[in-house]
């Protein structure tokens, strides 16, 4: 017996916090009953349905890619465009764990669990992303500096964890900066680096909490072990 908010965010349709306020909202019922009681138990012989849908217990699953430039973080486009879903052979629907923007490469898991994907989004676990950007311009210890004090970005103040110049180009008037954080706001590298009045030139997610591309090349993608699954799920 398993409480139903975790069997429902097990299955992929949502995050175990979204699956309490599907259940208090009335929109779940097990066994044609109406359950709005967080807490419920049931098991692998209970029909459930939310929203009318009967509930598919499907095979858990997770990925890691290394996802390339020109490619989407979505599971579909109207527009035709190619998305990460794209790049993997997998029968279950599966959907990205967070995002990276269209010209952002690197570290990308996917998964149809809901609740592995909800602990390495919450930003009360703080987990930390890495990247690499490469700017334009040679960035100055001063901006590196105001970098760490904090940026405000949109209504709201962040702090990277870690910024350091990984390498400077005279020649191209380039630099390499590696930045950790572990918030997950749109464009937010970006945003930091323009705020100091940095455009990104480029920009690669080299890790995700423990995760990174080693052994993938661009386009790759490989499944998780199970030590690798129980090891986010201890991150808890």
């Amino acid at each position: 017996m398993e409480r139903l908010q975790k069997v429902i965010a097990q299955s992929g349709i949502s995050s175990r916090r979204k699956a309490e306020e599907l259940i208090k909202s009335g929109r779940v019922f097990v066994n044609g009953k109406c359950v709005q009681e967080l807490g419920t138990k049931v098991s692998k012989k209970d029909k459930i349905e939310v929203d009318g849908k009967i509930l598919n217990k499907e095979k858990k699953v997770y990925y890691l890619l290394n996802k390339p430039r020109g490619v989407l973080t979505t599971t579909s486009d109207d527009k035709n465009r190619k998305t990460v879903k794209d790049l993997i052979e997998c029968e279950e629907r599966i959907y990205p764990v967070g995002r990276l923007d269209y010209d952002t490469t690197g570290v990308l898991l996917l998964t149809n669990d809901g609740e592995f994907a909800n602990i390495l989004m919450h930003p009360s676990h703080e987990i930390p992303k890495v990247y690499l950007a490469k700017i334009k311009g040679l960035i100055t210890k001063e901006s590196i500096h105001a970098l760490k004090k904090g940026v405000f970005i949109g209504n709201s103040m962040v702090y990277p964890d870690r910024v350091k110049i990984k390498k400077q180009d005279v020649k191209t008037q380039t630099s390499f900066v590696e930045v950790t954080i572990h918030e997950g706001k749109n464009h937010e590298v970006k945003e930091l680096f323009k705020a100091q009045g940095y455009d990104v030139i480029k920009l690669t997610r080299e890790q995700y909490a423990f995760f990174t591309t080693s052994g993938l090349k661009s386009g790759e993608y490989r499944k998780l072990t199970p030590k690798e699954v129980s090891k986010v799920y201890s991150l808890k």
